[in-house]
């Protein structure tokens, strides 16, 4: 009766397991799979530098912010039409095109906003004649995202440039790196204003804008820069991930704010130097950079835009007073592109910006995690393949690691060769635990085994596989690395499936609702839960019936909860646990300890004895 109340416990505690990872996990998986499926339809539209055809619909709203608040950075405007297609949106205003290495896309000469970027380098699949990603949007298409500068009084009225100002080009041809971008606007009051845009040939671009003064009376304005999201975008929605508002503000620090914390919130402001901030994805993020020794009232804020949710990174820097005759001037920087390790680092070094490193989330172990990922990356090009450079990293780390896995290895294996003396004294003492715990201490000290000498080198070396689990789920370089066979993308999950016999069977499982997500199980991660279940079946039995049929059930229940994890993450698993196995079955026959794998294979087939 036990034995079954047991079995019942563990199989209940199995299923809580269960169905929390699919509330928590699997169903925003597959909402994230049915988004990425709407947007690479979406992303079949003409993309910029493509010939546009004028829209058939009604011409977009390009909203204008609303008028200026003194000291105050503008917020978007409520449109007053439906939002078109990205195409007609992006032709529904002159432009002049963005032709870079990394980049294609386009500044608007209304608004003279940075509003049209696409990634050459990154494409929405594996097949790289699919659409290259969309970064950011203009305002009338339906995801708004961009980046305006420009400047706010410091007191009065002045006419200034806003949203919808139509800049002048001065001369001709595309933004590239060589050839940067002049644009001009008069405002017929006597200020004359300059922006010229430059940008390298990866993904900062450089915005200097210049005021000239030639009335009468001195001005005072206020220089700033925004960068503005319309909608709530899909995220990965990993505690470990951050993504949403971000920035190093000074002697701050990092600040991460979720979207659902600044809606909350409404808004957060920082008064500080040294700054940069801006909105990030995974892979992607656009951020804004003033010089290292500006002083800047920044701010993070939420709003709304008709019925779409906004967000905003935006700075204030102090007001300039500009004499008649004189001419003000500013610059800032734009980083918007590919979150890759070595552009950031390279960005920080040569563009004095503060710890700009961190807008990828290396996690609470950054001193590890980082250094992990430069080894990783070094393999990587000497290999050429980033598979096989997670498992040289594997056999590295627990190289590494080798003193420490042996002594708790060595402990495991005593304690398992006296398994047997540990159950008589159970079956001797069974109604009395106080005298099971003295003979079990007993029978320790002259065994001399410590059952904490197991655990401990386990506990240490935690943080090291976190920091290697940050590095292959957050790192842009494993996105869309193949490895051999099937595995065209390392950072998504295994895409065979046993339950529609790899192929043979023509229906998608996610289709079922609740079940849908267990339904897809590919041929890694029932590779790594073999592997996991030789490991375990290699160590001690837990002395209580429930915890042993918790163990027993444990690789079954991560084969199904690891399925949905980047293939990388799974194959590196399998490989950390067979050469767990490996070292483990050494150390335990040096101690003597019998190991009973084959035979618990073949008690997998054999028929239970009856227990009496």
């Amino acid at each position: 009766m036990t034995d079954q109340k047991n079995t019942i416990i563990a199989v209940v505690l199995s299923a809580l397991v269960l169905i929390g990872w699919q509330y928590f996990v699997g169903v925003p998986q597959l909402e994230k799979q049915k988004q990425e499926q709407a947007q690479q339809q979406a992303q079949k539209q003409p993309q910029p530098g493509q010939p546009a055809t004028p829209a058939q619909t009604a011409q977009p709203n390009v909203p204008g912010a609303p008028p200026a608040v003194p000291g105050q950075a503008p917020a978007a405007a409520t449109p007053t039409q439906q939002p078109v297609t990205r195409a007609a949106a992006i032709a529904a205003t002159p432009r002049v095109a963005i032709d870079t290495p990394a980049l294609r896309g386009s500044v608007a000469l209304k608004g003279a906003r940075i509003d049209d970027i696409s990634l050459n380098g990154y494409h929405t699949t594996v097949d790289p004649t699919s659409p290259a990603i969309v970064l950011l949007s203009p305002s009338g298409s339906p995801e708004p995202f961009y980046a305006e500068f420009g400047w706010v009084p410091a007191s009065g009225s002045p006419k200034l440039p806003n949203a919808e100002t139509v800049w002048t080009q001065q001369g001709s041809g595309a933004l590239t790196p060589t050839q940067p971008l002049t644009l001009t606007w008069n405002n017929g009051e006597g200020l004359t204003f300059r922006r010229v845009i430059s940008v390298d040939d990866k993904y900062l671009f450089t915005v200097k804008d210049d005021v000239t003064n030639g009335g009468s009376a001195a001005i005072s304005l206020y220089p700033y820069a925004l960068i503005s999201r319309h909608g709530t975008p899909h995220i990965e929605g990993y505690y470990i991930l951050h993504e949403g508002l971000i920035g190093v503000l000074g002697d701050k620090g990092l600040q991460e704010v979720t979207y659902k914390k600044i809606e909350e919130e409404k808004s957060q402001q920082f008064d500080v130097t040294n700054a940069w901030l801006g909105i990030t994805d995974k892979y992607w993020a656009a951020t804004l950079a003033p010089a290292s020794d500006a002083h800047v009232k920044a701010r993070f804020s939420s709003g709304t835009v008709g019925t779409l949710k906004t967000y905003q990174t935006d700075y204030l820097q102090d007001a300039q007073s500009v004499a008649p005759g004189a001419t003000a001037s500013v610059s800032t920087r734009l980083f918007a592109g590919a979150k890759e390790v070595n552009v950031l680092n390279n960005y920080e070094k040569t563009q004095g910006i503060n710890r700009f490193d961190l807008m990828i989330d290396w996690g609470w172990f950054y001193f590890i995690t980082k250094p992990m990922f430069f080894v990783m990356d070094y393999i990587y090009r000497l290999v050429g393949n980033f598979g096989i450079a997670i498992l040289l990293v594997t056999v590295l780390v627990k190289g590494l690691f080798f003193p420490l896995a042996n002594k708790s290895y060595a402990s495991m294996a005593k304690m398992k060769a006296v398994q047997p003396q540990m159950q008589a004294l159970r079956e001797r003492y069974p109604d009395d635990k106080v005298k099971q715990q003295q003979e079990l201490m007993e029978l320790y000290k002259r065994e001399k085994i410590n059952p904490v000498a197991g655990c401990l080198p386990i506990v240490v070396q935690i943080p090291v596989f976190f920091a290697l689990y940050k590095v292959l789920f957050v790192t842009i370089e494993m996105r869309h690395a193949p490895f051999f066979g099937w595995i065209r993308d390392l950072s998504a999950p295994d895409p065979t499936n046993i339950f529609t016999l790899f192929g043979l069977i023509p229906w998608d499982p996610m289709v079922l609702p609740v079940v849908g997500h267990f339904l897809h199980l590919g041929i890694w991660p029932m590779i790594m839960g073999v592997t996991m279940w030789a490991q375990m079946k290699l160590n001690p039995a837990p002395p209580d019936p429930t915890q042993k049929m918790i163990f027993d059930w444990m690789p079954l229940i991560f084969t199904f909860m690891l399925a949905s994890f980047s293939a990388g993450l799974v194959i590196y698993w399998a490989w950390n646990n067979t050469l767990s196995v490996i070292q483990q079955s050494i150390i335990m026959k040096k101690n003597g300890a019998k190991i009973e794998l084959f035979d618990n294979v073949k008690s997998l087939f054999g028929k239970k004895k009856t227990q009496t």
